[in-house]
């Protein structure tokens, strides 16, 4: 059989490394996932929703920083895997898109499954194009890995189905494509600037990000030499929370007092490669020095004196020679203190009385904290998962977090961990689900048990949309529509040939943990949790508190009382936490 177009772009994808594509067939594509088979060095993941191929593609690509590839038919196939890529464009790592196109006589005719795919696409991608003759392929496609590896996102081709099956053009063995290494640094003149603004300052404090990823010891260094206590972001949180004496915890509506009141109290700002995207929690009135690699991030959030392009790496060896060396840590060891007292108190909200029930859900996230192996990934669902991720994960250099922390997904956690879990299988997958993102694709439970992926998840199952729950009662608004009559997720698991387990109770919780972590197989735990537990944010503002107020009022005269007692039993042991 002669070679096809579809023969020579599995060749370039495998000189690039590529090993696993994901994906649902269909026949625009066949011609593609043909030659997967015939071909045989490429894996073909079939999920049960294209979603979740392109949320397994992030995943896999957050976690090694290599290129992952998800595929889909034409029309409703390709249209399908639009929310996974958004979240895999706005986390920012290489994932490239094959999408299937309807014939190309047919294109603009009104064809059976006709879309537009660049257009579809565009917002969410850094190259979508389409290649309409053999004689575009593999050209385009090495322009769209290149593209995604270069810039760090979504890159679309767009192949109408019978190209994949025309004779491929003659042309030279593919070379790989890969991303390539590059010193970026700002020039000395900046670094100076940014050298005076942060001398002349008394009270630093370093906000750090998803920027300082490979740059853990350059961040700290800064931290020492300022005396600055370090606040990080979410997406920061795997690379610089582990042995970093500076570190106060997070900030932000699922942060810490700690990290709220470092930002308050500093009289200079240190910006590392972050977007962090809530303004009301930046200082006011302070100058700011922002280091971020792509020029146009710098000044987004709140207003920038001196902007540094460049990488961290790269950046913070530059500037730390010009730094006065301080010896007064007056303020660091303020907030770091502030922060360990947050932490004890954390800890104690955690601690389990024999028999509790529902489960608190500190509880359930401290306890896979600690039996949890050492370098274990988790994934969390965007919500209340991803409050108890934040609070109660522990990362020791090792461990990886990846959620959808900036595309806020619903979701995500389940296809996540099969795309973390098809690239590293040696390696301890985690899901933190939410019953209503778990809900949304149950289907990939199957995938599980059809690829044998030995993924443990982990259902927070409190029977509500709780995180929505919260944002209403903040509001000022009676919870409604909320509220979610869930099967036993445990039952649904054995159902499809995993390992499945439901606890109830506290002493029950370790045991059932530690069979499913050794378990030879994928497995869930459906975990009960309380409903009403609050996750409070580190500053309560005073439109926020009239609007619980007003919650309390309206639910009482609306006939539900027993929700507000409900509410206040189940967070009294936060209050004599503190």
């Amino acid at each position: 059989m002669a070679a096809t177009v579809a023969d020579a772009m599995i060749s370039t994808l495998k000189a690039a490394g590529v090993r696993r594509v994901y994906g649902l067939p269909g026949d625009s594509l066949n011609g593609f996932t043909d030659a997967l088979r015939r071909d045989g060095g490429i894996a073909w993941e079939h999920v049960r929703h294209e979603e979740a191929a392109a949320f397994a593609a992030a995943a896999e690509a957050g976690v090694t920083g290599e290129l992952a590839v998800a595929a889909g038919s034409c029309g409703p196939g390709n249209l399908h895997l639009i929310n996974g890529m958004f979240d895999a464009q706005r986390s920012r790592v290489p994932v490239l898109v094959i999408a299937a196109h309807i014939p190309r006589v047919e294109i603009g005719g009104g064809y059976f499954q006709e879309t537009h795919p660049q257009e579809m696409f565009r917002e969410c991608t850094v190259y979508c194009e389409m290649a309409s003759v053999p004689e575009q392929l593999p050209r385009l496609l090495e322009i769209a890995m290149r593209t995604a590896l270069e810039r760090g996102g979504v890159a679309v081709l767009v192949v109408p189905g019978e190209v994949f099956l025309d004779r491929a053009v003659p042309s030279p063995p593919p070379r790989p494509v890969l991303k390539s290494a590059s010193v970026i640094r700002p020039d000395d003149r900046s670094l100076d600037r940014a050298a005076h603004v942060l001398n002349a300052a008394e009270r630093v404090t370093i906000l750090a990000g998803a920027g300082c990823a490979g740059a853990h010891d350059e961040a700290v260094a800064l931290a020492t030499a300022l005396k600055a206590p370090m606040v990080h972001s979410l997406r920061g949180k795997d690379s610089l929370e582990y042995d970093n004496p500076y570190d106060v915890g997070l900030t932000g509506l699922i942060g810490y007092s700690s990290g709220y009141r470092a930002m308050e109290h500093c009289d200079a700002l240190l910006m590392l490669g972050t977007d962090f995207p809530y303004r009301s929690f930046y200082p006011e009135n302070v100058p700011v020095v922002q280091v971020d690699v792509r020029g146009e991030q710098i000044g987004r959030r709140t207003q920038v004196d001196v902007p540094l392009v460049g990488t961290v790496k790269d950046t913070a060896p530059a500037l730390l020679p010009l730094l006065k060396r301080r010896t007064d840590d007056d303020f660091a060891d303020r907030m770091t203190g502030h922060y360990r007292r947050v932490r004890a108190r954390l800890d104690r909200l955690a601690d389990a009385k024999r028999g509790d029930s529902p489960m608190h859900p500190q509880q359930v996230a401290a306890a896979i904290d600690r039996l949890a192996a050492r370098d274990a990934v988790f994934t969390a669902d965007v919500g209340t998962p991803t409050v108890w991720a934040a609070r109660y994960l522990r990362m020791n250099g090792q461990r990886r977090l990846i959620g959808s922390f900036t595309h806020g997904s619903m979701a995500n956690a389940l296809p996540h961990a099969i795309g973390v879990q098809a690239s590293q299988p040696g390696r301890q997958v985690v899901a933190l689900s939410g019953d209503g993102g778990l809900a949304m694709l149950l289907g990939e439970l199957i995938t599980l048990r059809q690829l044998n992926l030995p993924v443990k998840i982990v259902v927070f199952n409190n029977s509500a949309l709780s995180f929505v729950e919260l944002e209403m009662t903040a509001a000022g608004i009676v919870t409604y529509g909320t509220g979610l009559d869930n099967p036993d997720f445990s039952a649904q698991a054995r159902a499809a040939g995993l390992f499945g387990a439901r606890v109830e109770h506290t002493d029950q919780l370790e045991d059932v943990l530690r069979e499913a972590f050794a378990h030879d197989g994928p497995a869930l735990i459906d975990a009960r949790t309380e409903r009403y537990e609050l996750s409070l944010p580190p500053k309560i503002t005073f439109e926020q508190l009239k609007g619980f107020t007003l919650f309390a009022t309206r639910t009482i005269l609306s006939g539900r009382g027993d929700e507000i007692f409900e509410l206040t039993k189940s967070n009294l042991r936060q209050l004599s936490a503190e």
